[in-house]
């Protein structure tokens, strides 16, 4: 078991100023080290970070979660990271699911965990009914992008290794970064096994959430590029 300060949490944010410290409070007790990553935020998103023990990286700009996401990464790599996590910001994520999501990547069982919420009935069972029909058809999507078979999709919650997260390198900038990270690991023929996970819904949470068009934009915008590319 590495040091905890070798296991870098990272946290895009953008206008989270609202819950951004009641969700990372579970954190500040772990020993983990905490990138914050403030995307351009134009609430206080940045003034929250001020007090706390945490490492805060700034965009001037709102870039996307995947930029922040590449930001925070290319930070803790640089910082000496072992082990990096991704977390949101909006408190759908436990702490009490760090461990088991880290397990495997900690034994050298994979190279990446991926949280799932399709994985035990009672977390199944926390996933509102529409999310689950819209989660149900981005597998579906993920699969013919991808290759990859997967119980859940865009589950923001991932432990990689050290290696695995040098080797993802995230080019798109926004919600489409979760397909892009599923190409890159068959493209990088990386090992990865899905770990259950409980994700926290609340009104604010399924409100920031993606919506059906959203999604719809997300992956018009991965087949043009597939085909233009």
């Amino acid at each position: 078991m590495p040091p905890p300060a070798r296991i870098f949490v990272i946290v895009p944010a953008y206008n989270e100023g609202r819950v951004l410290r009641a969700s990372l409070k579970p954190l500040l007790g772990t020993g983990y080290s905490i990138v914050v990553v403030d995307d351009g935020s134009t609430d206080n998103t940045w003034r929250q970070l001020a007090s706390l023990a945490v490492h805060r990286v700034r965009h001037p700009f709102n870039l996307g979660q995947g930029a922040a996401l590449q930001t925070a990464t290319s930070y803790a790599l640089e910082a000496g990271a072992e082990y990096i996590l991704h977390y949101d910001a909006d408190g759908q994520h436990r702490v009490e699911d760090i461990p088991s999501l880290l397990e495997p990547v900690l034994r050298g069982e994979a190279d990446v965990a991926l949280g799932s919420r399709f994985l035990r009935r009672d977390d199944l069972q926390a996933v509102p009914f529409s999310r689950r029909l819209l989660l149900k058809g981005a597998v579906l999507v993920n699969w013919l992008l991808t290759g990859l078979w997967l119980s859940d999709a865009h589950n923001g919650f991932r432990a990689l290794s050290r290696a695995a997260a040098q080797k993802i390198v995230l080019r798109e900038n926004g919600f489409a970064h979760a397909s892009e990270i599923l190409q890159q690991i068959r493209t990088h023929r990386l090992r990865f096994v899905e770990r259950p996970t409980r994700i926290r819904y609340t009104e604010y949470s399924l409100h920031k959430g993606q919506r059906f068009w959203h999604a719809f934009d997300v992956l018009v915008d991965l087949l043009i590029k597939r085909v233009f590319r």
